[in-house]
This record gives structure tokens, C-alpha cells and sequence, in this order.
């Protein structure tokens, strides 16, 4: 009888896991808007021109996107791409190489109309990554995004 009490309590705590727990998946688009929300972002999902996920966010008083990559048929994606765009002109290649030469796991670029652009990937693939990871992620964007715009005089 006992055995029974405990598979039973076992199985309870294992059901009732918070969202935080759960792995975050870019399979499941909904446990990224839970993370971010989670997290003390605001986060939106919708779907880009293409017809994959998207989630809308922002931080560090500025809006970003969170790219979904890898899908089949607009789902079963395996990563994600957070990214923020700027209008403002005047930011020199040489600003961006700069800052690209100082800084891990995002990338700057200027695009065809020569603004500023900030990336980051995460690869979400084989069962995503725990609730703790990518909150973890999602503060070196944060502190990342806050080093672009200093660079960049935003």
C-alpha cells in the first residue's frame, strides 16, 4: 500500500511542474511565450510572412522578435533567433566589427539600409533546453542588447 502512496505523490509532483520546469521547445512555441512571460517579458506569438512561429517582446526599452528556423510545414522548428533591428543611420562597419571582435554568442550587422541589426541563436533541437538555460539565454540577450545600443548610440 505503501509503494502505491508514493508512486501516487511521485506522479502528482511530476504532473503538476510548473511551466518554469518544463523544457523549452521550439516544437511547442507556447512553452518560448510561457519562458519569456515567466521571465517578466511580455511576449506575443504570432506567425512571420513565411507562416513559421514568431513571438514579439522587448528589452532594454526596445522591441525584439524571436525567429523560429528549421520547421517543416510551419512547425516542428528546431531553433529560435532573437533579433532586434534599429533605425539609425550613421552607425559605421566599423563600429559593428568592433563590437563583433568584443562579443560572444551575437552577431551585429548593418542591412541593406545600412542600420543597425543584433542576433542571437539557440538551438531549442532534441527536446529543447531546461526552463533554468534559457532564461539564462535570454539574460545574455538582454545584457547583450543593452551592450549594442550603448555601441551603437541608441
Amino acid at each position: 500500500m505503501r509503494i502505491w502512496t508514493t508512486l501516487g505523490i511521485i506522479a502528482g509532483a511530476i504532473v503538476a511542474q510548473p511551466a518554469a520546469a518544463q523544457n523549452v521547445d521550439a516544437t511547442k512555441p507556447e512553452t518560448v511565450v510561457a519562458a519569456l512571460r515567466h521571465a517578466g517579458y511580455r511576449a506575443v506569438l504570432t506567425k512571420d510572412n513565411s507562416g513559421d512561429p514568431l513571438v514579439k517582446s522587448g528589452a532594454a526599452g526596445v522591441d525584439f522578435s524571436v525567429y523560429f528556423y528549421n520547421c517543416t510545414d510551419n512547425k516542428a522548428c528546431k531553433t529560435v533567433q532573437f533579433h532586434a533591428g534599429f533605425v539609425k543611420k550613421g552607425v559605421t562597419l566599423d563600429t559593428i566589427n568592433k563590437w563583433n571582435a568584443t562579443h560572444r554568442f551575437a552577431r551585429g550587422y548593418l542591412d541593406d539600409e545600412k542600420d543597425p541589426r543584433i542576433e542571437m541563436d539557440v538551438d531549442l533541437d532534441d527536446g529543447g533546453l531546461s526552463g533554468a538555460l534559457f532564461k539564462a539565454n535570454l539574460a545574455t540577450w538582454d545584457s547583450l542588447l543593452g551592450e549594442f545600443q550603448k555601441a551603437i548610440d541608441f
